[in-house]
């Protein structure tokens, strides 16, 4: 894999995983139209490592405004505790049901079969890109403007596993952004936009070690438990792919708390249908 490939790839997941687009959505269409393999082992690889430097340019870029929010005092790291364990329950039940249901029903057939393998096609992805932009869409336009800076850490129970709950819904489905979705859930559901933007983003920084651990072990099974001395070459390349995907991030997390602040949240919105539109034009047209 070239190093202006893995550059691109890094850029792009990078600044789509931390903006309310889809990163699957749009690495997935990166690689068809570079002609990469997303199943292939050294795509995997550089993956898990785009999601580690995406992951820690969160933890640098939210640290100070999490110590603000949710833990100057007792009650507030309380009140952050259990909403956040309401919201990741809700995560894992309704992500792993819908994700077992589908690998046991409709992949059953497949040896080694990953939900991910059905949501790689550009038809289904197109689908969940629109409608993850008519609820951020809505969102946007339904929020309330001007609103003051939100430094507490209330959040009520329901709204804590609504935010949850959605997220569940984003986890098997490719192009189903997972800030857009729960960022737009916790403004519909009467959330404060910078708290709503920092309670999605302490969930990332939980579930991407799970997500991380899954595509590890996703390679591990496709290289039956040997990593391939040929793919252990491209690791200097993933490396840098993660220092260009941690700097990318940081960019796009500015760019996206400037947005909401100043209620432009509408217009990402209207992105994810307009590449919609596009994905499933590309489906059209063979790839």
């Amino acid at each position: 894999m070239s190093l202006l490939k893995v550059i691109i790839l890094a850029v792009v997941q990078g600044m789509a995983e931390l903006l309310p687009v889809s990163s699957s959505a749009h690495v997935i269409v990166a690689e068809k139209l570079m002609g990469m393999d997303p199943a292939a082992p050294e795509t995997t690889l550089l993956l898990v490592m785009l999601h580690t430097g995406t992951m820690v340019a969160v933890i640098v870029y939210f640290w100070r405004r999490w110590q603000r929010a949710f833990f100057r005092n007792m009650l507030d790291f309380k009140n952050f505790a259990i909403a956040l364990i309401l919201a990741l329950v809700l995560t894992a039940t309704v992500g792993g049901v819908i994700t077992e249901g589908i690998e046991k029903a409709l992949l059953r057939h497949q040896p080694h079969a990953w939900v991910e393998q059905l949501f790689d096609r550009l038809d289904l992805i197109a689908s969940a890109l629109a409608v993850v932009g008519v609820l951020i869409l809505i969102a946007g336009l339904a929020e309330r403007t001007p609103e003051p800076p939100a430094l507490g850490s209330e959040m009520a129970p329901g709204q804590a596993m609504w935010i949850g709950a959605v997220q569940g819904l984003c986890i098997p489905f490719r192009g189903f952004s997972r800030s857009g979705a729960t960022i737009s859930t916790g403004i519909l559901t009467g959330v404060g936009k910078p708290r709503a933007e920092d309670f999605s983003f302490a969930l990332v920084v939980i579930l991407t070690p799970a997500a991380i651990a899954r595509e590890a072990w996703r390679l591990l099974e496709s290289q039956h438990g040997h990593l391939d001395p040929q793919l252990m070459s491209g690791i200097t390349a993933s490396l840098l792919g993660a220092l260009f995907a941690f700097l990318a991030g940081l960019l796009a997390l500015k760019w996206l708390s400037r947005w909401l602040e100043e209620g432009r949240w509408y217009w990402f919105g209207i992105y994810c249908l307009v590449f919609a539109a596009a994905v499933a034009f590309l489906y059209r047209s063979g790839y």
